[in-house]
């Protein structure tokens, strides 16, 4: 287990290099919080990763939307998104090709073209893992591995983030004797969640007889199990056609895509492996949810929810857009 000077000397290391700019729960490891009512909360208690080599108890996923006008063949569909991983996520030197492009868009300063990369850029979530102490959500069924997975999003990562850089924090809040619990408060901003008032608590607490026994019998996850399968040469030439796709405005066509990635729910005869699907929250975003979507080779979490992208096409100013990011790349 990582020390608590660790995480901290790791994260001031990250700091001073700086940074860059409600379908069915099938896995019910993954703890659906942002199922809770407004004004509920719950409790959770963060665990280490089992993996040694990671200081953190953490891992951070990124994933890049792709909005599509609608299916090709289903002109009755609407708007829909697919959400490919980004390859810069693995920490091994690899490029994505979605980025690269995207870079050049902010290195223009042009405003519209900003706009459009922002659309296209990364977003961030984090896996967790720990117990759920106090549970919000009234679940009906729990898993036999009490030890659960949490998908956090920004608003909430910067507040677990906090307290580790707090000098009077004097352990890890994963320790085992001398940890924190974290209580998630769900609230609103009009039209959308928001945790911000979640808190750490300021009293340490053992874990049960009935944890430290969960974590004997089942152990830890490897968090970086949870990550989507990297893309290999293949899939990431069908990303990069993908993207090209939907900055021209085009619709998404199953044929040419399916057996790699595709809409969640898209009912498409293409041969694709079987997947299954988790669900992950909403992160102060709007509050009615809707499908949202993962490549088919590897089980899916659902990220916050975004208005349909459905003006590409027809919208006289994306065309503007499209006419300068091609005469740019011609330049």
């Amino acid at each position: 287990m990582a020390t608590l000077a660790e995480i901290r000397a790791k994260l001031l290391a990250a700091e001073n290099k700086g940074t860059g700019s409600n379908r069915p729960n099938l896995d019910n490891s993954i703890y659906a919080f942002w199922n809770m009512q407004s004004g509920k909360d719950s409790v959770l208690r963060f665990l280490p990763d089992g993996n040694k080599d990671n200081t953190f108890f953490w891992v951070e996923r990124a994933m890049i939307k792709l909005p599509f006008a609608g299916v090709k063949g289903e002109p009755e569909t609407r708007a829909v998104t697919v959400q490919v991983p980004c390859v810069e996520m693995y920490n091994d030197g690899s490029v994505c090709p979605i980025l690269s492009e995207v870079r050049g868009w902010f290195d223009a300063k042009d405003e519209t073209l900003a706009e459009l990369g922002r659309k296209y850029w990364k977003k961030r979530s984090y896996i967790f893992q720990g117990f759920v102490v106090e549970d919000g959500l009234n679940e009906q069924t729990t898993p036999d591995n009490p030890i659960r997975r949490f998908i956090i999003g920004p608003q909430i990562f910067n507040l677990i983030r906090g307290i580790l850089v707090d000098p009077e924090l004097e352990e890890s809040p994963t320790d085992f004797v001398n940890g924190l619990d974290f209580r998630l408060k769900k609230g609103n901003k009009g039209d959308y969640a928001d945790y911000s008032t979640s808190t750490w608590s300021r009293k340490t607490r053992p874990l049960t007889f009935a944890e430290q026994s969960a974590i004997d019998n089942f152990g830890l996850y490897n968090l970086l199990d949870f990550l989507p399968k990297k893309p290999n040469s293949t899939e990431l030439e069908i990303i990069k056609e993908m993207f090209a796709a939907s900055v021209d405005g085009e619709a998404y066509d199953p044929e040419r895509w399916g057996q790699y990635y595709k809409p969640a729910g898209l009912n498409q005869q293409t041969g694709d492996p079987s997947v299954t699907e988790d669900s992950e929250a909403s992160y102060v975003t709007p509050a009615v949810t809707q499908p949202v979507y993962q490549p088919v080779s590897q089980p899916a979490v659902q990220a916050a929810p975004q208005p349909a992208a459905s003006t590409i096409a027809s919208d006289s100013k994306a065309q503007d857009i499209l006419a300068m990011i091609r005469n740019r790349n011609n330049g």
